[in-house]
């Protein structure tokens, strides 16, 4: 992924990553170049059961896709196979126009970031260790390398002042933000986020959605499995309604929201909203 430095953030009202007590970086924000992610008819199985069937999307890089869906229709189960922590069964998975079923699955994920909906950080690292550890175990950069990026991330996410502090010290927001920081930190080309909100108390979801809103508007290429319906509206550059482990719909999230063609889109509407 390349990065240049840019003095603003495209887009307007970009929404603050503050948290009481914690500083924001004073950097210039670095402006990121994703790439395009495709699917082609992508079929996943657990063992004789298929979970998921020929599902084709394209993402244009620098774009934000939402799926939604009721549970159990295939949302995450498609995100793992994205990067590799199921193999698919069938079908491919273009990242910047090449196969990313033909390189080792330790070399994909350092170019698709991948944010879970539990933080899995290390308990026993600081926040700034539980960033940095990657970047030295997995990019063979020197420790100082490493430590001095996962600061700069860090930062990114408004976690500047929290560094050295251990997951059990940090809210669930701001260990997800460290969870977002480790993911930015490998310098992905495509982010996937599964309900990366779900796990957080509700006061504690706004300011994840808004750094990951950011992330959007800076040029992150980004699939985003939410069942935030809002975000979905306000964020997306599209959507997808999944269901029964089929893409029933993908549209605007005008399209979607306000003018549903399908049964399925329609009753699933008709109980989240």
């Amino acid at each position: 992924m390349n990065l240049t430095s840019s003095n603003s953030v495209t887009g307007t009202n970009q929404p603050s990553t503050s948290q009481p007590g914690i500083k924001q970086p004073s950097h210039d924000i670095e402006k990121f170049h994703g790439s395009s992610l495709e699917l082609q008819n992508l079929t996943m199985a657990y063992g004789d059961v298929e979970v998921l069937r020929n599902v084709s999307l394209n993402v244009a890089p620098g774009t934000t896709t939402c799926i939604i869906g009721p549970s159990g229709s295939g949302k995450s189960t498609l995100l793992r196979g994205v990067n590799r922590l199921h193999e698919p069964k069938s079908g491919d998975v273009l990242l910047a126009g090449e196969s990313a079923l033909k390189v080792k699955p330790d070399i994909l994920r350092a170019r698709i970031g991948m944010v879970f909906q539990h933080f899995n950080l290390f308990p026993d690292h600081t926040a700034l260790e539980n960033v940095a550890l990657a970047l030295w175990s997995v990019k063979g950069m020197s420790k100082s390398e490493a430590r001095e990026r996962a600061r700069r991330r860090l930062a990114e996410v408004g976690l500047a002042e929290r560094a050295d502090h251990r997951p059990r010290d940090l809210s669930g927001g701001q260990q997800q933000r460290v969870a977002i920081a480790r993911a930015l930190a490998m310098e992905p080309e495509v982010m996937l986020f599964d309900e990366a909100t779900s796990a957080l108390d509700p006061e504690l979801v706004k300011g994840v959605l808004n750094l990951m809103a950011g992330l959007g508007r800076r040029g992150m290429t980004m699939l985003v499995v939410t069942h935030e319906m809002g975000f979905a509206r306000k964020v997306a550059d599209q959507v997808v309604f999944m269901d029964e482990g089929e893409v029933v719909e993908i549209g605007t999230p005008t399209e979607l929201f306000d003018n549903p063609r399908s049964e399925r889109l329609q009753r699933f509407l008709s109980e989240v909203l």
